[in-house]
């Protein structure tokens, strides 16, 4: 059976001891488990100073923009997860993007261009740091907050000309009972694809009230093959019958038992297992 190496960055863990466990927030973890009780083998290579070899990869480094280190490394096997996707910044991934004088009168929402707000790269920093080490992203900004502003004209200045902010339009979904966003898992031929549903505008998972299957937007099928995605999640909204693309995540946490019907492990991992037996043909 194939051994599966799964490339992470040096500070970061997919799997952490708690309470005497141990236990992955990590939506990949479990997909390899699956993998393991049908035979495959795993392992981590944290970093650049121990490169494992075996049969596939995953490229499973939780920053925004990967090394390109990391991506010459996952280029050697024969397989690897993800391997086209080094850069999921906002300001390349959102179709929702508002620039001064575009035209755009609606609400709009700041950011941090970086994915997650910027709390992947504080969270490696602060380790890199504990470590003695220097930080591998000095010049990371998060923002855990987002700001909404009811149009484009209030946002001060420094947003848009500042690289490291985005502002986007403003765009839930109004449905009967609320506001919705929505989200694709999906991991080669494999997805799925669901609505969240809260009584605010912001839609966070504390405010969710009602989860549901929607279908995958077809123009968003493309966007993926576009921006090269094996595996990962989408967040998007349906604004006016058309689909916008908010945030691509190449490492998703794993999706909520609480959100109802959710993606299924076995069948991403059937589809994983699939793209290595191609590979090794």
């Amino acid at each position: 059976m194939p051994h599966i190496v799964v490339i992470t960055h040096e500070y970061d863990r997919l799997i952490e001891r708690k309470f005497f466990r141990r236990e992955s927030g990590y939506m990949i973890h479990t997909i390899l488990e699956d993998l393991r009780m049908r035979g495959h083998s795993w392992a981590i290579a944290r970093g650049l100073s121990n490169k494992m070899k075996g049969d596939a990869a995953v490229l499973h480094v939780d920053a925004t923009r990967v090394d390109p280190a990391y991506i010459e490394y996952g280029r050697g096997f024969p397989f690897c997860l993800n391997i086209a996707v080094a850069d999921i910044s906002k300001g390349r991934i959102s179709q929702a993007k508002v620039a001064p004088g575009d035209g755009w009168t609606g609400p709009v929402i700041v950011k941090p261009v970086l994915n997650s707000g910027g709390v992947p790269e504080e969270r490696l920093n602060r380790r890199a740091r504990r470590a003695g080490k220097p930080a591998p992203f000095p010049a990371a900004k998060a923002m855990k907050d987002y700001q909404l502003f009811d149009r484009a004209s209030d946002v001060p200045a420094d947003f848009f000309a500042d690289p490291d902010f985005l502002v986007e339009r403003f765009l839930p979904e109004v449905v009967e009972d609320g506001f919705a966003l929505r989200f694709w898992v999906f991991c080669g031929g494999y997805d799925f694809c669901g609505r969240f549903v809260s009584r605010d505008s912001m839609v966070k998972g504390s405010g969710v009230f009602r989860s549901e299957p929607c279908a995958v937007p077809e123009d968003l099928r493309r966007r993926r093959e576009e921006l090269g995605f094996d595996y990962g999640k989408f967040d998007f909204a349906v604004h006016d019958g058309k689909s916008y693309l908010m945030d691509a995540n190449k490492t998703p946490g794993r999706v909520p038992k609480s959100a109802g019907e959710v993606a299924s492990p076995a069948g991403m991992a059937s589809e994983f297992e699939k793209m290595i037996q191609t590979a090794l043909r």
